[in-house]
């Protein structure tokens, strides 16, 4: 086995000190990758605009899936058997899952290596972005459910087709000493993306005159525009960050499924963050993506008083999410990003189990205030905590990765509440049904905090010399 000597510094992990090294790598791999690491990071302060251009797609991509959870809880028990709504939204997250698993890394991985006049990633974001416009087009004129769930899973398609190669932007742009105000500045556009995508889709229950039931088919086309122009600004005004990585002469599909090869199971603590990311988001989703069906069912508010109640809870709690993320991005900057995330993971759970046991409305404010509160420290340092971690070269492929956790959380929240809801609320759609699936939520921040174990928070440098000095 061929040895090779490694000597340098590295930068500071948690805990604030500057390491020398000297250790004896066990192959050529090692020293290649650190070469690779150095090289691919970035060092160029941005300006406040380019950090800003960089965040805001995710107000568009988020209005859509914020407007779209809303649409769905409302759309699908109208056109499934009663007392089955909670199997049939489930079904439709579990059917569109695959998309998302299968689409994002693959389109990153290609994205890495893309030559073209755009550069390496806009070509995808401007593709998927105009898709997105006309498959939401189809989910707002549906009328049945299996056309609903086919635009569904097209959109899915389109979305993440864009979204893979955009998170890319992060760790090809920003430098170490503004990761955490760019991971922070993202969680903030995330969360007034579900502000506008709420609060725009909610807009049809003020137009409804009942018994007539809400048309959601103009608020969601709008928020398919919202998107597709932040998607034009990134496009437009965002700079591309390194060189594509050479192909060395492979082709296309041999790239693409080398976002499926078996060495990113090398990378532990990614694997563990990506765990952990995946049950924290399943956690946020049990409220995000089944409140309407919590309200209608548990807390059955008269119809004219529902478009009062979904905006008071998506305003208040998104902006206290949007709040958290600053602060909680400067505090893991002193104290590191584990600490903030197990604090958000008990905030998290807390809350939503305030939520599950709730007396009247106010309580359930109160609960999600503290959900919310748990989601802005969690968005802010976990997207710190991944760009630290990652290999900077192969950004696209290892954020689209990462980004899995976020598509099939709502997902894996559906197959625990909603059969819960059914089995235990019944064909009369008993209140206690939506209490026991809430309650029974809290166990995924529990576990999100379980896995956040075994996540080194080193940057990957430091953890390949590290890794180097075991095997001398």
């Amino acid at each position: 086995m061929t040895r090779s000597l490694v000597t340098g510094t590295v930068p500071a992990g948690e805990g604030g000190e500057v390491l020398a090294f000297e250790a004896v790598a066990s192959a050529p791999l090692i020293e290649h990758a650190l070469e690779e690491e150095e090289a691919a990071r970035p060092t160029v302060p941005l300006p406040f605009s380019q950090l800003l251009q960089i965040s805001v797609y995710w107000l568009g991509i988020n209005a859509i899936m914020g407007g779209i959870g809303i649409a769905i809880q409302e759309r699908i028990p109208d056109l499934v058997p009663v007392g089955q709504k909670g199997v049939y939204i489930a079904i439709q997250g579990f059917a569109i899952l695959w998309v998302n698993i299968l689409v994002q890394p693959t389109i990153g991985m290609i994205s890495d290596y893309t030559v073209s006049r755009w550069g390496r990633r806009k070509p995808y974001i401007a593709i998927g972005a105009t898709l997105d416009v006309v498959f939401i087009i189809g989910v707002a004129t549906s009328q049945t459910y299996l056309s609903l769930v086919a635009f569904l899973f097209l959109l899915q398609f389109s979305s993440n087709f864009a979204q893979g190669p955009f998170q890319g932007y992060v760790p090809d742009l920003v430098p170490e000493k503004q990761v955490g105000l760019a991971s922070a500045m993202v969680g903030a556009m995330q969360t007034i993306g579900f502000i506008v995508g709420g609060v725009v889709v909610s807009l049809a229950y003020i137009v409804a005159v009942p018994p007539a039931k809400p048309d959601f088919t103009i608020p969601l086309i709008a928020l398919g525009v919202i998107e597709f122009l932040t998607a034009m600004g990134t496009v437009i005004f965002v700079r591309e960050g390194g060189a594509p990585r050479p192909r060395a002469g492979r082709s296309w599909l041999a790239i693409a499924r080398s976002a499926w090869a078996t060495d990113i199971l090398r990378e532990r603590s990614f694997v563990y963050l990506v765990a952990s990311r995946l049950l924290f988001f399943a956690g946020i989703n049990v409220l995000t993506g089944w409140f309407v069906v919590y309200m209608n069912q548990t807390i059955r508010p008269a119809p004219e008083d529902r478009f009062a109640i979904l905006s008071v809870i998506q305003i208040v709690v998104a902006v206290v999410t949007a709040f958290s993320t600053f602060p909680s991005a400067r505090l893991s900057d002193r104290i590191g990003r584990k600490p903030v995330i197990y604090v958000a993971c008990l905030v998290g759970g807390l809350g939503l189990f305030i939520v599950a046991i709730a007396p009247s409305f106010p309580i359930v404010l109160a609960g999600a205030v503290l959900m919310g509160v748990g989601a802005g420290a969690f968005l802010a340092v976990d997207w710190a905590l991944m760009t630290d971690i990652i290999p900077k070269a192969a950004s696209g492929r290892y954020m689209g990765i990462s980004n899995i956790a976020v598509a099939a959380a709502g997902t894996l929240a559906g197959l625990v509440v909603g059969p819960l809801v059914d089995v235990v609320g019944g064909v009369h759609l008993l209140p206690i049904g939506p209490r026991v699936a809430f309650a029974a939520g809290v166990a995924f921040f529990a576990l999100s905090a379980v896995f956040l174990r075994r996540v080194d928070p080193r940057p990957r440098a430091q953890r390949l010399i590290a890794e180097a000095a075991a095997t001398a």
